[in-house]
């Protein structure tokens, strides 16, 4: 396994460089105004947000390899990892309301510094072996999790349009860009992490202990530099005509409120449109499976001996790939749609799901096949991702669209929360030990899944097989995305 996973890692980036290099060739330079590349206030703007971010970002990103197998470095059995897996998935859900008000009440630079804080304080409880405190760290994680998807990006946007009254068509530029640097640091994370827990034997603890310091970085961007450039701005906030006595709880009782109703809005938008249901279905169910995946990766591998940073590389690479090949699959040359990519996405995790029915049995463990697996599920995200963010951009409306992804998210974590508590009670069932056919099992039941979510997109694309907004724009179906 250790020379497969090196063998894998070389090929995959090398896959990724070839798709990249073809992608620039085949597709059309992107529709975007001109002034966006000109205009030297909006790129040093957009500097100064991407170094904060990304530094998030990197992060993040170096806790994914060993937090499985730091949990079994301090000896807690899969039933008890399972708990604390569960743990940081409910934190998510029950901190995803708040994560949106916070940026509104607290304001947007601070809630990014508290982001900063809880996660820096999330790694830290990774020193300790009490249960407790480990549990603690998961909320702390779901609480840092929440707040880096919603404080940066309502940072960014507010400061664009009310600050620097920039159009918000230059929006897209700047989260096209993070997202492409995005998947290179992930790839970039898992091969330090390895470094720095098996090539420098520093254990599996280190790469959390690096990502202090990265995300003290972070808030020291976010405390100075977006600091000076929000005192260089003039916003225009009509409550403070009032006086500042007067303006700040006005404006966090009129900031609930809006929370609230624009909760309502986005809840009933949902449910008067099948075809945001339908996608909100197809989302719950793909990305639970993603949770659980993210979960039984480790310990499926782990016991044969791979690299788990360079495994977390190729797993990152092959998600690349995917998002490469559907820039490539939508370029005016093949022109495919992404509804069909979707489509395929879903036949490709449900294979992948089915290999490990077969490569987990019991007492006949096939890793090499396991990992193939793996890969081709990732792959299957890469391809998922930017499909369905299409489509949810076509049949949502785009000052709902936030609210609506927020409750799509809330059946999604209680599938992976439920999925993982099934797994739980199928290891302590058998009297504490481990279970080979629990995992094994689970797989099946991600496989159902996956062919639910198949049949979702059918229903999808039965509704709404006339409907021009469920397809790329031009006569021959031709567009980049």
């Amino acid at each position: 396994m250790l020379v497969t996973a090196y063998l894998a890692i070389v090929v995959l980036l090398a896959l990724c460089v070839g798709l990249e290099l073809t992608a620039r060739r085949l597709t059309a330079p992107q529709p975007t105004p001109s002034a966006v590349g000109t205009n030297p206030a909006f790129r040093r703007f957009q500097t100064l947000f991407l170094r904060g971010y990304l530094l998030a970002l990197w992060a993040d990103w170096l806790q994914g390899p060993y937090l499985y197998k730091l949990y079994r470095h301090y000896s807690f059995l899969e039933s008890q990892i399972a708990i604390l897996y569960v743990v940081g998935l409910a934190s998510c859900v029950l901190f995803a309301p708040v994560a949106g008000w916070l940026p509104q009440v607290l304001g947007r630079r601070q809630t990014c510094l508290l982001f900063c804080v809880a996660y820096s304080a999330c790694c830290l409880t990774k020193l300790s072996r009490d249960y407790f405190v480990l549990i603690v760290g998961r909320m702390l994680g779901g609480l840092s999790t929440s707040l880096l998807s919603t404080a940066f990006e309502a940072w960014y946007v507010h400061r664009h349009v009310n600050a620097h009254d920039f159009p918000k068509e230059w929006i897209p530029s700047t989260f096209t860009k993070a997202a492409s640097w995005n998947h290179g640091l992930a790839v970039g994370a898992g091969l330090v992490a390895n470094m720095l827990a098996e090539w420098l034997h520093l254990g599996p603890v280190a790469p959390f202990l690096l990502a202090v310091p990265c995300l003290g970085a972070c808030g020291w961007v976010v405390l100075t530099d977006w600091g000076t450039e929000e005192k260089g701005g003039q916003e225009r906030d009509k409550t403070s005509l009032l006086g500042p006595a007067a303006s700040v709880p006005l404006a966090r009782a009129s900031a609930r409120a809006r929370f609230w109703r624009s909760c309502q809005e986005c809840l009933r938008c949902l449910l008067s449109d099948r075809r945001v249901m339908l996608l909100g279905g197809v989302q719950a169910l793909f990305e639970s499976v993603l949770y659980i995946f993210v979960f039984l990766w480790t310990p499926v591998l782990d016991p044969h001996g791979p690299p788990l940073g360079i495994v977390f590389s190729c797993l990152m690479a092959a998600s690349m790939a995917g998002s490469l090949l559907y820039r490539l699959a939508t370029s005016t040359r093949y022109r495919l749609q992404p509804g069909h990519l979707l489509c395929f996405s879903m036949l490709l995790a449900f294979f992948s799901f089915f290999m490990l029915i077969f490569s987990t049995a019991p007492g006949q463990p096939r890793p090499r096949e396991s990992l193939l697996a793996f890969l081709l599920l990732e792959l299957a995200s890469g391809l998922y991702f930017p499909a369905v963010s299409f489509l949810q951009g076509r049949v949502i409306p785009e000052e709902k669209r936030a609210g609506v992804l927020a409750w799509f998210r809330l059946p999604l974590h209680l599938l992976a929360c439920l999925g993982l508590l099934a797994l739980h009670g199928e290891v302590s069932g058998t009297g504490g030990g481990e279970s080979g056919s629990g995992t094994r099992n689970m797989f099946g039941g991600c496989a159902v899944m996956m062919l639910a979510a198949l049949l979702a997109v059918v229903s999808l694309f039965t509704l709404g097989r006339n409907d021009v907004d469920l397809r790329l724009e031009g006569p021959k179906g031709e567009g980049e995305i």
